[in-house]
């Protein structure tokens, strides 16, 4: 079992009463259409707002949300899946620049809340904020073993030209998925974004415009999408322990990115370290984990670190992993205090930050969980 204590307390749920929650559940296909005497996957789709369900206003000319029940009228298509299909959607949809961990905390509810109803789950989600949510959610969603599939488009799916139509079909198609033995085929919180199937952990947004839009470039695709789907069965996370989901509220949000450059001044860092109330730091580094070796420079990271900050070295580079010990400079920072973030996205680095504060782990507990694989977000 992952070693944590948990606040697994919805800090809203007073507010969201699950006959509430009941009536916000509608079917998108009718039952009598599917063909009897075969197994029908039953799916939720939670619609959180983004691109994928924005409709443009005659008027301005600008996107604005519409009602779910517009967005499948514009996919016809979804009715002639073999699924029985519900939607589950946000009282105010959601800009996903706009996304906070207290509406991480709300999606998980609502998967919590209907787990044991449902085979898998596919959220649709802004483009913008999609792998820190896939990478919060991967943490927040302990002993997952159902798929949660992320999906979104770049284009409003009411467009003539969309990737909102084909991601949400081929999301579905995924969530639906079994083994050969009847198990659910992802046991994971996954990004599928055009032909791509990404660990949601290991995904990071690298185009604005390209419908191609995520990456993961230390991590293989789970799956091979093309005239089929053909899942990487041996990269796959599946969870150890036959346990049943348990999600962790908790999320501290008193962390930060600082990002090295030619000519950061001392004084800058200092005033970054000091921030009132900060707990953790994911420190974006060069290279390998590279960073000045100036007396100043490693004097205020080891004031920081004897402080309790909690400092954790990412690269900057897409590619590749943080090696404290391959160069002096690396080497410089592990002996300060700072902790090796490996192969870490930025994404999931800070919310996995976010995460571990958010179960009240002192410090020491804090470092060692960080340099320890939970969820298949990195390597060691």
């Amino acid at each position: 079992m992952r070693d944590t204590k948990s606040r697994d307390v919805y800090p809203e749920c007073r507010e969201h009463p699950i006959e509430v929650m009941e009536m916000n559940i509608k079917s998108v296909n009718e039952p009598e259409d599917l063909r009897p005497g075969e197994r029908h996957p039953k799916i939720l789709i939670i619609y959180t707002g983004g691109t994928i369900g924005m409709i443009e206003n005659p008027e301005t000319g600008s996107l604005e949300p519409f009602d779910f029940e517009y967005l499948i009228d514009n996919v016809p298509k979804i009715k002639r899946l073999d699924y029985r299909i519900d939607s589950y959607q946000f009282e105010v949809p959601i800009d996903s620049s706009a996304m906070n961990p207290s509406h991480w905390q709300d999606i998980a509810y609502v998967i919590a809340t209907f787990y044991d109803r449902y085979d898998g789950f596919v959220v649709l989600h802004g483009t913008d904020t999609m792998a820190y949510t896939a990478s919060a959610l991967s943490f927040m969603l302990e002993n997952l073993r159902k798929p949660v599939v992320i999906t979104g488009s770049q284009l409003p799916i009411g467009e003539v030209r969309t990737d909102g139509e084909e991601n949400l079909i081929t999301a579905l198609q995924v969530a639906a998925a079994t083994t050969d033995d009847s198990r659910p085929m992802l046991e994971e919180v996954t990004i599928l974004f055009e032909n791509y199937l990404w660990r949601g952990n290991r995904a990071t947004k690298y185009s604005a415009d390209n419908f191609n839009a995520f990456k993961s470039s230390n991590f293989p695709r789970l799956a091979k999408i093309g005239m089929g789907i053909t899942f990487r069965e041996d990269v796959l996370w599946r969870p150890v322990e036959d346990a049943p989901l348990r999600v962790h509220y908790g999320m501290d949000t008193n962390v930060m990115y600082l990002s090295l450059f030619p000519g950061i001044t001392e004084t800058m860092i200092r005033h970054a370290f000091n921030t009132p109330g900060l707990r953790g730091v994911v420190l974006k580094t060069y290279g390998a984990g590279n960073a000045p070796t100036e007396s100043s420079f490693l004097e205020v990271v080891r004031e920081a670190v004897d402080r309790g900050l909690v400092i954790v070295n990412v690269s900057q580079c897409d590619n590749g992993m943080v090696d404290p010990h391959r160069y002096k400079t690396g080497s410089a920072l592990y002996a300060a205090g700072v902790i090796s973030g490996h192969d870490l996205t930025s994404e999931a680095a800070i919310t996995k930050l976010m995460f571990l504060f958010g179960q009240d782990y002192d410090t020491e507990t804090v470092k060692r969980l960080m340099e320890t694989p939970l969820v298949g977000e990195m390597h060691k």
